[in-house]
């Protein structure tokens, strides 16, 4: 059965030729038949020239491309791409490396996926589908994962019930679809972490911080440590391990701190240097002057869409200001942002506005942003969410 074909409006093809997945639903003009959300479909500009073959769905963005080539799509297609994600690991070496087995495999449009997820731990993936389109290639896609681990995979988690449209009903619900996980710990540069992919935010680790943990455990030697948003404590183990002696862990959620603690544990057991809190990061700053010499800001994302864009700079500058004011002189602080609709520039300038307003002398150290196994295309440069500032605090 041939695909449906979506026609551009005159003129609406030019970022689809520059190789950018997504068109907007204001850049359609008509189709060539019904179609549902999820349909594979053609796409052509208003004169009928091939442009690419994505798949429709309901909502701003109406089509995310997967190829802008005229070929078949099947299962050997899907199989090839995540193949080539496979391919993309292993050649930067997160494939069958003993120190850590815990990885992205698969980070969006940056492999030519849009809509899906998958993070590997140890022996289970876990996948996340934001599109219906994605989530229509199940099946696939574990055939896909189970043809090229062979053994290696043990067990295929779905958590998309919360990532996926919610108008799109789809009924779906987080669950095994294949096999069920025998470990729950999965390790990071040697440190060894408890994973709850089951109940855990996102799918169960913030795997995007990996190289910025591993910077803190350069800086955290002999210094007093606090971990704001700790979550599971990731930050708080590697600062631990480079030395620091004393690292307080904070977060809002009580599971978030007992987890932190249970990995503490887990890689230092009985070290009393550690200790966690479950309270309001912004309450806990109040009374911290001079406490600390390393802080870690990494908050959930304050922007999801650009509408709160201005409202989630003022919360980043209010927590920021406030860092700066109580960090002992000499200190550092590993600032962060996961806001995709917050810019680089715009949150460089909201560090010199909580700069000016704390009165102290900063100086920008480092620049940090996402690791290798999230990578970022050249022709979608908003896969490049996570931005983050080493400040220097005289």
């Amino acid at each position: 059965m041939p695909l449906a074909t979506i026609y551009l409006k005159p003129g609406k093809e030019q970022s689809v030729k520059r190789f950018h997945p997504w068109i907007f639903s204001g850049a359609i003009r008509n189709t060539s038949a019904e179609i549902s959300e999820g349909d594979i479909v053609n796409v052509e500009d208003a004169y009928g020239n091939f442009l690419g073959i994505g798949y429709y769905q309901i909502g701003s963005i109406a089509v995310r491309l997967v190829t802008f080539k005229k070929e078949k799509i099947d299962e050997q297609f899907w199989l090839q791409k995540i193949k080539a994600a496979y391919e993309l690991r292993k050649s930067i070496g997160l494939i069958n490396n003993d120190q850590t087995n815990s990885y992205r495999l698969v980070y969006g449009e940056g492999d030519n996926l849009p809509g899906l997820i998958i993070d590997i731990y140890n022996k289970t993936a876990v996948l996340q589908m934001h599109t219906i389109g994605m989530y229509n290639l199940r099946d696939v896609i574990v055939d896909s994962i189970k043809s090229i681990y062979g053994d290696e995979i043990e067990a295929i988690y779905d958590k998309s019930e919360d990532t996926l449209p919610y108008k799109a009903k789809a009924n779906a619900v987080n669950g095994y679809v294949f096999g069920k996980s025998s470990s729950f710990i999965a390790k990071e540069n040697g440190l060894q972490f408890n994973v709850d992919w089951e109940k855990g935010q996102k799918t169960g680790f913030f795997l995007d911080q990996r190289d910025n943990r591993a910077l803190v455990e350069k800086y955290s030697k002999d210094r007093s440590v606090l971990n704001l948003f700790c979550y599971t404590g990731g930050f708080s183990l590697y600062a631990m391990r480079g030395g620091a002696k004393k690292v307080h862990s904070v977060d809002s959620s009580e599971r978030a701190v007992l987890l932190a603690e249970e990995n503490v544990e887990l890689n230092f057991k009985g070290d009393e240097r550690h200790k966690a809190f479950a309270k309001d990061a912004f309450k806990y700053l109040e009374n911290t002057k001079h406490q600390y010499d390393l802080i870690i800001l990494d908050p959930p994302a304050f922007a999801k869409h650009l509408k709160v864009v201005r409202n989630a700079l003022q919360g980043y500058r209010r927590l920021n200001t406030k860092a700066i004011e109580v960090i002992k002189p000499g200190g550092f602080i590993f600032t962060y942002s996961c806001s995709q609709v917050i810019s680089k520039d715009a949150f460089r300038t909201m560090i010199f506005s909580a700069a000016a307003k704390a009165g102290r002398e900063v100086k920008v150290i480092d620049e940090m942003s996402q690791p290798s196994d999230h990578p970022i295309s050249i022709y979608h440069p908003e896969g490049d969410y996570l931005k983050g500032l080493l400040l220097y605090v005289e």
